[in-house]
């Protein structure tokens, strides 16, 4: 039984009418389960194959030790013969000189140019006289090499001379002789021996050369690399920025670079510190466009010494340019610090002035939020921090005594129980009569702006927050009001829907503002003209580049917002934000904010210094409702044990049923309600009639498509 409370005013303002409705689902008629038969007919999903796929399969693959081992070894192989190669290339030719002449340029030293450019023509000459000493050579080889066989052979006799006279033995004086010649023997026996030994082992003697080479001046990926061995945040310069451009693997980019005069530095602004990292923006060449850049991020952060998500690549104003905010390694993995809300207990909010203090930039700048006559959007994936960052707004607007809150939380955890004694409205729980529940609480918020709508222009109206934590669930309720009209859906004639669009549209105008909290957008549980109703947009990670655009805009991701970029589990609390009431640097589409994290305690504190500041709240737990009417459950109802019932008499057994629902039906209502499934009526003996079997199959049915749905967007989440 329904107890309906009188209107009443509460702190000053109109409350809606309410009553204290103890929420039971309705029993839900049991599932047929499927034959083996049923099975097998049931076509089968193909599979596509993805790029994603790939790139998580070759990314999961760099967790594994041989994995990493492999490409580290080959790596350092590959690697040690490149340097070998440039420090011979650059011994033999004046490719050292021209560097750094190129490079005195760029930095403007004229005299340093001169001066290699001295050392330069030095060494030319050098290497030209050694080529012609080298040529000269050959014309002289001949005699030198006769004048030291003849002088080496008189040497020899001279000594057999000599040890013929000191022995009293004439046949000496060839010993010598014949000992060179017996040295020349054993020589070439112990060369023909070892020859064919080291002719096999000069190729890997030659690959542990380069391999050592490479191991000593790291030349695999960062990510293969041993931990002691890893850069873990090289300080930032330009030639490190360029050098990670050039080898991006971008063929017209690299050329452009090379082809420079000053090797590259004219791209670059300079570079500024920036929070906890640095900030450069980086002018391309002509051919290489802005989105060639931002795809190659993850290549990009590698080439920088960073993690994939320490560096941010934006899109400032100016043309074939990106902004690039690259962190100090390691320094967005540290946590950032409480919030005011709970190191400060004597702060205020003021609606219409006041900042609500939310949390750090990533350039460690404290970030505050404008809610003033401001609709608010947040999303992303389920445990990443959503209802947090909510709940630490509205916990410092609730500072403000003059705010009056309805909160509806289909979620039901006890999230926002702490609100009990501020909100005047508190709906907490996850069934489809919830939603309708909240669904009637957001259009009793239409019927408030409505009223003071009409009050003389001029008047000033208190803040109300409508605030709907995983709003998904009202979107997506399929119960039906006793007009017919669907509670959930994207169409004109639903209700949450539509209740949404009205004060998105004129609540702003006299401070009756719409806050939702949701989960993975799609089309289907956040419509479009929703999502676009909010003044700011704010998105933790989500799963798809796509979603991003359904919770930020096409214009913010396009401008390099990347919510999908984040790394779920890693960065909770952490949100992308876009649109007004937030401080966004100048030039850029989106603001990437680390929130304060306020955990229940804490927010039980706040919420008691809130409560003190109010003369008594008395909250409902629902506004006055109607009860949702199943009308395929009712049809199913009225034919009760009978297996086939005349139209007529179904008709007439609904009206008796629910007159306010069922007294206007028609042959034509009872039609459009079960033709949809197959259970339209039919002809038996003559008459028209309904057959309780195909009602059945009806509901079954229609639980199926409700369960296919689930799974659609459990698919779309993974």
């Amino acid at each position: 039984m329904t107890e309906t409370a009188p209107e009443q005013r509460l702190n000053g303002h109109h409350a809606p009418q309410v009553s204290l409705l103890k929420f039971a689902p309705e029993p839900k008629p049991d599932t047929v389960p499927e034959t083996p038969a049923a099975i097998e007919d049931k076509p089968r999903p193909r599979r596509r194959v993805r790029v994603d796929h790939l790139r998580r399969i070759v990314v999961e693959a760099r967790e594994h030790g041989s994995y990493r081992a492999v490409v580290r070894h080959g790596a350092y192989m590959v690697g040690g013969t490149r340097i070998l190669a440039k420090r011979a290339w650059d011994g033999r030719t004046t490719a050292r000189y021209e560097r750094m002449i190129r490079a005195a340029e760029a930095a403007g030293l004229m005299d340093e140019v001169k001066e290699w450019e001295a050392r330069a023509q030095t060494f030319r000459a050098a290497r030209h006289r050694r080529r012609m000493d080298m040529l000269r050579s050959l014309i002289y080889l001949p005699k030198a090499v006769g004048y030291a066989t003849a002088t080496g052979a008189g040497v020899l006799l001279a000594l057999g001379v000599l040890l013929a006279w000191a022995n009293q033995d004439a046949s000496d004086v060839l010993t010598p002789i014949e000992t060179v010649v017996d040295l020349v023997r054993w020589v070439a026996l112990i060369g023909g021996i070892v020859w064919g030994p080291f002719w096999f082992a000069a190729p890997w003697i030659a690959l542990a050369a380069v391999w050592a080479v490479g191991r000593h001046q790291h030349t695999a990926p960062q990510w293969a690399l041993p931990v002691k061995d890893r850069d873990l945040g090289a300080a930032i310069t330009p030639s490190i920025v360029v050098v990670a451009f050039r080898d991006l693997g971008i063929g017209p980019l690299r050329k452009a670079i090379d082809a420079m005069g000053d090797v590259g530095a004219s791209m670059l602004s300079p570079i500024k510190i920036a929070g906890c990292g640095v900030e450069v923006d980086v002018h391309l060449p002509s051919g290489v466009s802005t989105e060639e850049i931002q795809n190659k991020r993850r290549k990009l952060a590698e080439n920088l010494g960073r993690h994939e998500h320490e560096v941010f690549i934006t899109i400032p104003e100016a043309a074939r340019t990106v902004r690039l905010w690259i962190a100090d390694s390691g320094a967005l993995d540290e946590p950032i610090g409480p919030s005011p809300l709970v190191t400060d207990p004597d702060i205020r909010a003021d609606y219409k002035t006041g900042r609500a203090p939310w949390g750090q930039s990533l350039r460690g700048d404290a970030v505050a939020l404008s809610v003033y006559q401001r609709h608010l959007l947040i999303t992303g994936l389920s445990n990443q921090g959503k209802t947090a960052s909510l709940r630490t707004i509205a916990l410092w607007l609730a500072l403000d005594p003059s705010a009056q809150f309805w909160i509806g939380d289909l979620k039901g955890h006890g999230d926002w129980a702490m609100f009990e004694g501020i909100a005047s409205v508190l709906i907490q729980g996850p069934t489809d009569e919830h939603a309708c529940a909240v669904t009637e609480m957001v259009e009793a918020g239409v019927t408030e702006m409505e009223r003071r709508l009409q009050d003389p222009p001029g008047t000033v109206h208190d803040p109300l927050v409508i605030i709907v934590d995983e709003a998904q669930v009202a979107f997506m309720n399929p119960l039906k009001g006793q007009d017919g009209r669907p509670y959930g859906g994207k169409k004109a004639t639903s209700r949450y829907f539509m209740a949404c669009r009205r004060i998105h549209n004129q609540g702003r105008a006299v401070s009756v503002t719409l806050w939702q909290g949701t989960q993975d957008p799609t089309d289907e549980n956040l419509p479009k003209l929703v999502r676009e109703g909010a003044h700011i947009r704010a998105s933790l990670v989500v799963g798809t580049e796509s979603q991003a655009k359904m919770a930020l805009g096409d214009k913010a991701v396009d401008g390099g917002a990347a919510p999908h970029l984040l790394r779920q589990g890693l960065d909770k609390g952490t949100v992308v934000v876009a649109g007004d009431g937030i401080d966004i640097p100048a030039g850029e589409p989106s603001i990437t904010v680390r929130t304060h994290f306020v955990d229940t305690d804490p927010a039980k504190e706040i919420a008691d210094r809130a409560r003190a500041l109010r003369n008594g709240v008395a909250t409902v737990h629902a506004v006055a409702a109607e009860k949702p009417v199943d009308h395929l459950a009712d049809i199913c109802a009225v034919l009760g044990e009978d297996s086939r019932v005349r139209t007529q008499e179904v008709l007439h057994r609904l009206a008796t049923l629910n007159e306010a629902v069922y007294g206007e039906w028609t042959f034509t209502n009872l039609k459009a309600e079960l033709e949809p499934y197959g259970a339209a009526p039919y002809k038996s003996d003559g008459v028209m009639v309904v057959a309780r079997d195909r009602v059945q199959d009806a509901i079954v049915e229609r639980l199926a498509r409700m369960e296919d749905d689930s799974e659609d967007q459990g698919g779309d989440e993974d």
